[in-house]
């Protein structure tokens, strides 16, 4: 007999940042509601600005961002500065190629 175990929320599952960074691709999958993406970014925040410099670039970082709706790119650039202020002079190339695709969005 099987039995389905619920699934586990995704606030409670590990995400590997460090294989999608790598991969360049998120699970089809993955972002299933607004709740779940609006985790995502906050997650993501918090991760590349934990992990130690070097363990992926802004190219890797781009690629991972332009999978996602353009409200939750501008929503990452958002909480980096919120969370880290000083820290988006590091992100200063990737948020100004971003920005310039959205400058419309910026104003809704």
């Amino acid at each position: 007999m099987t039995q389905s175990r619920p699934s586990v929320p995704f606030a409670a599952q590990a995400v590997p940042f460090d294989e999608f960074l790598a991969t360049g691709k998120l699970p089809d999958d993955l972002i299933t509601s607004e709740y779940v993406a609006q985790q995502f970014v906050e997650r993501l925040v918090h991760y590349v600005l934990s992990v130690p410099a070097g363990s992926y670039t802004m190219a890797q970082l781009g690629k991972l961002l332009e999978q996602l709706d353009p409200r939750y790119q501008v929503f990452f650039f958002k909480r980096l500065k919120e969370t880290s202020p000083e820290s988006l002079k590091d992100f200063a190339p990737l948020y100004y190629g971003f920005m310039n695709e959205f400058h419309s969005l910026l104003f809704t």
